[in-house]
């Protein structure tokens, strides 16, 4: 069936082909994100980062592309901000069969990424605490974009602009973790355990990506006050 279906196919295409929409122009495909309409990978590669496109809309994926984190990871923060990760509500919204669409932490909402990560009651406190760190009081917004843009936004610069960024990235991450090894593998949640993982990843990062970043995991994650200015 497949094979009888290519030749009809390569027909239909050499048929609209000889179709002139225009008669006293050529007609050709046009690669809209480039000026010569010629499509090419760097062309692409910015049209998906929005600096040719959509502009402004897409000022929150320029941040998220600058940051020093791991391709998997930069990976679900972009689907995490377009409401793409597999979430239950999302994945009833797609017709999958779901028995139950609770949260797996708090058990007594629906898990959509708004709640799973910013509102969850077992979350929550997590972010409150994390804002005590950089001394920042906000009220956390209503989806994941519009989070991470206050997040990228807010009035952290220089070192502690950078870790606060990646503390976002790290948490998020983490959460998203402990959620599919609850589901998936008989895990508990454990508030203290998630923070713990979640430290541990900046942590990281900063080893690899801050020239002269030399403190000692215990020392960042007992004084997490100065971790964010900690040299």
């Amino acid at each position: 069936m497949f094979n009888s279906e290519v030749p009809m196919a390569d027909s239909f295409l050499n048929e609209v082909g000889c179709i002139r929409i225009q008669p006293n122009s050529r007609d050709d495909w046009i690669w809209k994100p480039d000026p010569s309409g010629q499509y090419s990978a760097k062309s692409a590669y910015y049209a998906l980062r929005g600096n040719i496109t959509e502009g402004d809309d897409f000022a929150d994926f320029e941040e998220l592309w600058k940051l020093r984190i791991p391709s998997k990871v930069a990976v679900f923060v972009w689907r995490l901000l377009r409401d793409r990760l597999p979430t239950k509500v999302n994945l009833c919204r797609r017709h999958v069969e779901i028995n139950d669409l609770q949260c797996p932490f708090c058990r007594s909402m629906e898990e959509d990424a708004t709640h799973l990560f910013f509102h969850c009651s077992k979350i929550t406190p997590i972010w409150g605490e994390s804002m005590s760190w950089v001394s920042i009081l906000s009220v956390f917004p209503q989806h994941p974009r519009q989070h991470f843009s206050q997040h990228m936004n807010d009035r952290v610069e220089g070192i502690r602009g950078n870790r606060w960024r990646l503390w976002w990235v790290a948490f998020t991450w983490t959460v998203w973790q402990l959620r599919n090894k609850i589901i998936f593998s008989n895990g508990t949640y454990d508030g203290n355990k998630l923070l713990e993982d979640a430290l541990f990843l900046p942590w990281t990062s900063l080893r690899n990506f801050e020239k002269h970043f030399a403190v000692h995991y215990n020392q960042w994650s007992s004084s997490l006050r100065d971790a964010f200015v900690l040299s």
